[in-house]
């Protein structure tokens, strides 16, 4: 792979329930949106917790980089809802990886060692 290149798993989170209590968050078992890079995408006319969105949002991109078979980060799918009495929980799924250029997604050069 060239030097300006990197990989990132394109993710897809979906929401899944273990049990019967009423999901409180607005979601239903099934809904679904995909993190491609730097962009989320949405089926049309579905929405998505602005909470449980806040939840998701800081674990996204450390889901989307390469990480050692051991790592949590790598075995640890489930991520609970916001709201403590919500049985919802919404599962990362590591996609295809997507190549990228370093150039087309910062305007700082890379390093002259690399």
């Amino acid at each position: 792979m060239p030097a300006d290149n990197f990989e990132l798993y394109d993710l897809r989170i979906e929401v899944v329930v273990h049990d019967d209590r009423k999901i409180q968050c607005g979601a239903k078992v099934g809904d679904y949106f995909e993190a491609r890079g730097e962009m989320l995408h949405f089926p049309p006319g579905q929405g998505f917790s602005l909470y449980s969105l806040a939840a998701l949002l800081p674990l996204l991109p450390a889901k989307q980089r390469v990480t050692q078979p051991a790592d949590w980060m790598s075995t640890d799918a489930e991520v609970a809802c916001p709201d403590p009495h919500c049985p919802t929980r919404f599962r990362i799924t590591r996609l295809g990886k997507r190549l990228f250029k370093h150039s087309d997604t910062t305007a700082v050069p890379l390093p002259p060692s690399l």
